[in-house]
């Protein structure tokens, strides 16, 4: 029988780190549109009107949403800015991380990801907050091969794991020394994000080149979900009596040529025919490599991503489905609403 869990507001302010990124965009939307009370960080240089074109996508008037929003600029590792955010807040969405795959930037990474979460935690405890809820990743767990994926396959440290789901792994044992010190809260760890909105970075790039034409397809296969999803399905734990456990977020596990292909169908698009083969990916990394070195060029491939991209990777969902009963959105559908979204932006 499916729980019955509590539904009403809860009438207390709510705090969000990373508000102005795609979690976090879709996240504050929903919160609004629940009757709650929001608060969220950003940085100096953030892109608030990124918000409001998120907010456009569920609303004609995505001004209205947007001017409840009680903004406070601070950085995770800011902890007098980050404490004034805290003043009066009850439940906190950890949002908020660092993306980088480059070993160069595993520095940043730590500052970002693992100390900026214990900067989190420590301030949900002085502050007395009622739960958190930390936004990681499926990267945070053993690479199981072709094994299916599940919230047990705990964290190998002999894996090849890139930096930044090192770090990432690094942030989840901030919030887990928390709840050893009486800080109640829900770890969720979505696969690969797809949603609207921010089409030159994350996900978003990926329905930029397939509409622009994308000729090649690589053999791996991942876990993806819908952003919605991940909200949803984030706002529900932390409503629910819930607490100290994680949850893999994936609505399917596909291959990236069968994805692909569905988006460039979507787009009315020819589906990708080439394969990167691993050797190919071998060799491209590589020059990348010696070009940043060479021109001191952006590197835009690494030897993680390279390896990742040709394999199998598959993840179990049947523990949230099992404690929410909870459906997640088809791929097919997510494919279709991106596409619109993505076509409705570029015909302005």
């Amino acid at each position: 029988m499916k729980q019955k869990f509590k539904k009403e507001y809860f009438s207390d302010m709510i705090l969000v780190t990373g508000g102005t990124g795609l979690v976090g965009a879709h996240l504050l939307h929903f919160l609004l549109k629940d009757g709650q009370k929001v608060r969220a960080i950003h940085r100096a240089n953030s892109n608030l009107e990124g918000v409001k074109q998120v907010f456009s996508y569920y609303t004609e008037t995505p001004e209205n949403l947007f001017n409840q929003i009680e903004w406070v600029e601070a950085n995770l590792i800011d902890i007098p800015a980050l404490t004034e955010a805290f003043e009066g807040v009850e439940y906190v969405y950890h949002a908020a991380a660092y993306v980088s795959f480059d070993p160069k930037n595993f520095q940043k990474l730590k500052k970002s990801n693992i100390e900026g979460t214990a900067n989190i935690v420590n301030l949900c405890l002085h502050f007395k907050v009622k739960k958190l809820c930390h936004v990681s990743s499926i990267a945070t767990f053993e690479k199981t091969g072709n094994k299916m994926t599940t919230e047990d396959s705990q964290w190998n440290p002999d894996d090849d794991n890139n930096v930044y789901a090192i770090s990432k792994y690094g942030a989840e044992m901030e919030v887990w020394r928390g709840t050893q010190e009486g800080l109640d809260a829900v770890i969720i760890n979505p696969g690969v994000i797809l949603g609207s909105g921010f089409w030159n970075k994350g996900t978003g790039v990926l329905f930029n080149k397939v509409f622009k034409g994308l000729s090649y397809y690589t053999r791996g296969e991942m876990g993806f979900v819908d952003v919605v999803d991940v909200v949803k399905i984030g706002i529900e734990l932390m409503k629910s009596p819930i607490k100290n456990e994680c949850f893999i977020l994936v609505s399917e596990n596909e291959s990236y040529k069968q994805l692909l292909s569905n988006i460039a169908i979507a787009f009315n698009k020819t589906p990708p025919k080439k394969e990167l083969k691993p050797w190919m990916l071998n060799v491209a990394w590589r020059l990348e490599f010696l070009k940043n070195k060479l021109y001191y060029g952006k590197q835009m491939l690494f030897k993680s991503t390279a390896e990742a991209l040709v394999k199998k990777r598959h993840y179990d969902n049947s523990k949230i489905k099992l404690v929410l009963h909870y459906d997640f959105i088809p791929l097919s559908k997510t494919i279709e609403i991106i596409t619109k979204n993505y076509l409705n932006n570029n015909s302005k």
